[in-house]
């Protein structure tokens, strides 16, 4: 099997075209640049088309099961039954339901009997509450499922060591599942060295998605109740130290830093108006561009809901409810998906571009898997009029052209972990590029 180049490109000063690359003499460089796309061994790309395009039929109905029975966080019943069953019919893999405690998690693993890296795909089928598969989770399984097996058949019929695991992550709309696993030694006891997973949408693919860190929690001030016309003088109001934090948020906004977000809704008022209110309580979401920046912003939150305690008299409880972490995109991986993604027929730009287009403030628990390994979340395109968390874009994720962009979206998510398996420089470079990430 030839080695097709992988010599240093900066993308910041030269461009080179896919002909001049095939044209090129192979050349294997200890080190590749973190942020350039990357020439692919012949014949990986070939294979994993062909083997994907062969379980399409088969990946087609699971997906539309998903689809059809959505289910809720940690309920995700029969997507767990469904994609269990398949993994136990496939040679070779051994598939373990209900892993790590989790009723709906699952994991199957593929062992080369060759001792090698550990390369890693999640899948995601879980709903949304009232618009169903409104994120497109059943593309992300089959995507997931069909680039696990596809690197797992590679891996034997090209003799390369390692072994591939798929994760089965359940709850990612707000449950966290990934960070349970993470935090039950799912992924460090299986020695995971990178984990793939994609995500579709209505706008431009990137290989290099971010996503926002976020926190989430309740806020509840509790007063004392008095007649609010009689003698109002003996009540203590929770209201008012609801609305004063509130409004102190709302003076907070003119100097927050872009990527910040602030966000709330009040769940208790008070139950009648003609009294000084004992509860009052909301849940309160703060976002920003990373985990970091995160933190000092959450201070500056709690502070506001601190003066209007200050303020009322009443006392302030805070209840941390969920938290994801930023999505930090590896670019060695990245480079790697961009090319074999492209070759498809794909249009990722250069990195540069691609960290651009790939910026989202949404989160995801991907982010999490992010500061604890080399992660990689590739977007692909599927045709909608509006994008996920609505109705019509749970319609769109049902098509054959959704079907097809989740399939090439797993193409190049096979390719890339088999150029992870194939590579101790490339494993290095990922690795390394990660240290320096979690070091900051």
């Amino acid at each position: 099997m030839q080695l097709v180049s992988c010599e240093v490109v900066d993308d910041d000063y030269v461009n080179v075209s896919a002909e001049a690359e095939q044209q090129r003499e192979p050349i294997i460089s200890p080190t590749c640049p973190s942020d350039s796309s990357r020439p692919l061994h012949k014949g990986y790309l070939d294979f994993v088309s062909d083997y994907i395009d062969s379980i399409s039929s088969i990946l087609r109905p699971i997906s539309l099961k998903i689809h059809d029975n959505p289910e809720l966080n940690f309920k995700e019943y029969i997507a767990h039954a469904t994609l269990t069953a398949f993994l136990s019919t496939r040679k070779g893999w051994t598939v373990t339901p209900s892993a790590y405690g989790l009723e709906t998690a699952f994991i199957a693993e593929y062992d080369s009997g060759k001792k090698g890296p550990v390369v890693s795909f999640n899948a995601e089928y879980d709903a949304l509450t009232g618009i169903g598969h409104s994120c497109g989770h059943n593309l992300i399984a089959i995507c997931s499922v069909g680039a696990a097996l596809a690197a797992g058949a590679a891996m034997t019929e090209l003799s390369l060591p390692g072994k591939v695991i798929l994760f089965g992550t359940p709850a990612e709309e707000g449950g966290g599942g990934k960070i349970k696993l993470l935090d039950a030694g799912a992924y460090s006891d299986h020695k995971v060295d990178i984990n793939l997973i994609s995500h579709p949408g209505n706008v431009h693919a990137a290989a290099l998605v971010r996503t926002n860190a976020y926190v989430n929690f309740r806020v509840e001030y509790f007063g004392k109740e008095a007649h609010a016309a009689a003698s109002p003088w003996e009540g203590i109001n929770a209201l008012d130290g609801l609305i004063t934090g509130y409004n102190a948020l709302s003076v907070l906004r003119q100097q927050t830093m872009p990527g910040d977000i602030i966000q709330g809704h009040i769940t208790d008022g008070g139950i009648a108006p003609n009294i000084i209110h004992a509860y009052a309580a909301g849940i309160f979401v703060v976002r920003a561009l990373t985990k970091k920046r995160l933190a000092v912003l959450r201070a500056k939150v709690v502070k506001c809901f601190e003066a209007g305690a200050e303020a009322s008299g009443a006392r302030l409880v805070i209840t941390p409810l969920m938290g994801y972490d930023d999505h930090v995109p590896n670019k060695v991986l990245g480079g790697v998906c961009r090319t074999a993604f492209n070759q498809l027929g794909g249009a990722i730009p250069t990195a540069e571009l691609d960290l651009i287009y790939g910026a989202t403030k949404a989160s995801t628990d991907q982010g999490n898997i992010s500061y604890a390994m080399p992660s990689l979340s590739l977007s692909f395109q599927i045709d909608s009029e509006v994008g996920p968390h609505n109705p019509g874009f749970a319609k769109a994720a049902r098509t054959r052209q959704a079907h097809n962009a989740a399939l090439k979206a797993g193409k190049a998510l096979a390719v890339t972990g088999l150029e992870i398996l194939a590579s101790e420089d490339l494993l290095k470079a990922a690795k390394e590029e990660f240290k320096n990430i979690s070091d900051e």
